[in-house]
Order: C-alpha cells, then structure tokens, then sequence
C-alpha cells in the first residue's frame, strides 16, 4: 500500500512572498502592574467586556470584538491601523484561553496579524497576587516573532511597550468601574527575562 504524499508547503499562501520563509524569534518579558484593587476586580477586569474594553482594546479606527471568556473560548479583535503616507495596515488579534482560574490566573494563546500576516504568537500567563493594598499582577510572555517587521531590533520593544501600555491602562478602567471612591492607580513596572 502506498504512503500518502504530504501536501506540500505553499509558503505565499502563510504570507511569505517568493517562498522564503524568515527565521522564528523567541523572546519571552514579564510585566508587572500593581492595581489598588483586589485579585477578584482585577481578575473581573479581564472577563467583563464592558471593563475590559476600557483598557484592552485594538489601536486604529472601525475596531471590532468577539470576546468568550471561558477555557476553549477566546477573543477576536479587528482594527484599521492608519499609517502616515501609506495605506492603512489590517491589525487582527486572534487569543483561545487555556486556563482561567478566578481571581488567581489566566492563561491563554494570542497570534497578531498585519495585512493577514501572522506577525507573532504568544503564550501569555496573567497571574494575580494578592498584596496589602491591592494585587500584584505578573504578565509574563512568550513570544515567537513568525514574520519581522522593517525594523525587526523594534519588534520585542513594540510589544513590550503595547503590553505596559494596556496595564497603565487598567487601574483607570478598575477605578471607573468601582465608581467614585474607586481605586488608586498605581504604576507598571517592567521585569525583563529572557
């Protein structure tokens, strides 16, 4: 009996023109944010959609959301990204969680594309502390950079900086849902690992 032939690679269809396939970076960063909250808000702050659009949400124009917050469940994001003298690049944001564990951690997988170019996956584990005063969160990431940008020593910063960008965003969205006697915002603090 023959063997079946495997299919074979058509590297343009993934994205890579003229067949040539770039080499995978790994990197991995941790994150930390110290929210004046306790681990149950910060953990709903992530689950609600309605605070988790506060802090969590496409950069660009005509942004869209579809967010399950259950294991196997994930969240699809779309935005138009205006670029100055150039055509507005496509952002799509594709995550499945793979464990959630209320008000101590949540684990879930991300792949970000550009144009339809899968640009990076990641493993991301939120974990949540509670501390005197509120939580320590801990974001740490592993990311594998599939497809470089122009700029490939800026990819590991961008995300980075995206990433302490989205937390510093968290304690305002905490705060609002709380109402006016809600928490203090605190600062995020970047532990590189690597």
């Amino acid at each position: 009996m023959a063997s079946p032939e495997a299919p074979v690679p058509n590297p343009a269809a993934d994205g890579h023109a003229g067949g040539t396939v770039p080499e995978v970076r790994h990197e991995t960063f941790t994150v930390e944010s110290r929210p004046a909250a306790p681990p149950s808000a910060v953990f709903e702050a992530f689950a609600d959609d309605a605070v988790r659009r506060r802090w969590f949400r496409m950069p660009g124009r005509h942004a869209t959301y579809r967010h399950d917050f259950t294991v196997g469940g994930g969240e699809v994001a779309s935005s138009v990204f205006p670029v100055p003298d150039a055509e507005p690049e496509r952002l799509a944001y594709a995550s499945r969680y793979l464990e959630i564990t209320p008000g101590r951690r949540i684990v879930f997988v991300y792949t970000s594309r550009v144009d339809d170019v899968p640009r990076w996956t990641s493993l991301v584990t939120v974990e949540l502390y509670p501390e005197a005063g509120g939580t320590r969160l801990r974001w740490t990431e592993q990311a594998a950079f599939l497809a470089p940008s122009a700029e490939p020593d800026h990819d590991l910063p961008h995300l980075r900086g995206a990433t302490r960008l989205r937390l510093n965003g968290l304690p305002a969205a905490l705060a609002a849902a709380a109402g006016p006697d809600g928490f203090v915002p605190r600062a995020v603090e970047d532990t590189r690992s690597g």
